[in-house]
């Protein structure tokens, strides 16, 4: 499987970050159109079905990942 360049799994990380916290601090759905948007393109470039699958992944493929358990995300 193609894997997207690390550069591009640390803009859509950062950018699907930020939408989180705008989403968090507002409590309104403006930003939840992007989020999806973005999380369509990180599940895409990681070959996940799920965005905290993608975002797991996407963190492990960038430079000075640290390998951490995430197996309690799939309980």
């Amino acid at each position: 499987m193609l894997m997207a360049h690390p550069a591009v799994l640390r803009k859509l990380v950062d950018e699907y970050e930020a939408l989180q916290a705008v989403h968090a601090e507002r409590g309104n759905e403006e930003p939840r159109g992007r989020m999806a948007e973005v999380a369509c393109a990180l599940c895409t470039s990681t070959g996940t079905s799920d965005v905290d699958a993608a975002l797991i992944a996407a963190r492990h493929k960038l430079p000075g990942a640290q390998v951490r358990d995430d197996s309690l995300l799939g309980r």
